[in-house]
């Protein structure tokens, strides 16, 4: 069936373009608390609408890559296990509380789409880490969680910090395939935007790699700097913080239903295609 999704209030517009994010998060809930439930015997025909501050077009989003793990753990309809790890965009940096970072907000969309299934989604960020660093504790941390889905922020450190690009992919490439050998599907969410990043070369080196590699190897890929661009510049809303790197609220209200819209389309859409 085809879910629907609640809109921004209008009323949220008094509140000024920079102010935004907060006068509309609580609207912006409806999101979630609105959607019709997804059965899993009954995928939808098309993908989740997005909020009215966070439309982008969907190939700034993704390209849809079988998640099959995660679309036979909600069949089972058991307790489906999603590990976020990453750096501060996966611990929530910018956002007024912990409840508006990005893996507590996709909980709860993904709690009220999907009927009768519990997600857990487990919080695991650091922030400052490369992906090396990640991928250190990452093998631990699927041992311990036994996650049917990680979801993998990165690439925006490694770029400020200068990583060799080649460095970057190994290290990528790698935990890729030790998560595939161990049955675990992984989303790659990818570098944060920021207009201070579209002149640097390193910046677009290591985004451009990520995308390649992504697609290479069969994994769904976020593309947050994209979609993010993609808003600013259409609508003109603040999406980011004080410091102009780490995400707002609204910010990570749009990266959670980003998430949501291209995990429900390669679950269900794209395995009704196979």
């Amino acid at each position: 069936m085809v879910v629907g999704m609640a809109r921004a209030v209008a009323s949220g517009m008094s509140c000024g373009w920079r102010a935004v994010s907060r006068c509309l998060l609580a609207s912006f809930l409806g999101f979630a608390g609105a959607a019709q439930a997804i059965r899993a015997d009954e995928p939808p025909v098309s993908p989740p609408a997005l909020s009215a501050f966070c439309q982008a077009p969907a190939g700034d989003i993704a390209t849809p890559e079988p998640l099959p793990h995660l679309a036979a753990a909600l069949e089972s309809k058991r307790v489906v296990r999603v590990l976020a790890i990453g750096s501060s965009s996966t611990v929530g940096v910018g956002a007024s509380a912990p409840s508006n970072g990005y893996p507590a907000q996709l909980e709860q969309i993904l709690e009220k789409m999907f009927k009768g299934v519990q997600i857990d989604i487990v919080n695991r960020g650091v922030s400052g880490e490369v992906a090396a660093t990640t991928a250190e504790r990452l093998k631990t941390e699927v041992a311990l969680e036994r996650p049917d889905l990680v979801l993998w922020q990165l690439g925006t450190n490694d770029a400020l910090a200068r990583v060799p690009v080649d460095d970057f992919v190994e290290t990528v490439r790698d935990m890729l395939e030790w998560l595939k050998e161990h049955q675990v599907d992984t989303v790659l969410v990818g570098l944060q935007f920021t207009p201070h990043a579209l002149k640097d070369e390193h910046y677009t080196a290591i985004r451009n790699a990520l995308r390649t590699l992504a697609s290479a190897e069969n994994v769904l890929l976020v593309r947050r700097f994209e979609a993010m661009r993609f808003i600013e510049q259409a609508t003109q809303v603040d999406l980011l913080s004080a410091d102009d790197l780490h995400l707002n609220d609204l910010g990570y209200r749009c990266m959670a239903e980003h998430i949501a819209h291209a995990v429900i389309v390669s679950t269900f859409l794209l395995g009704r295609q196979h």
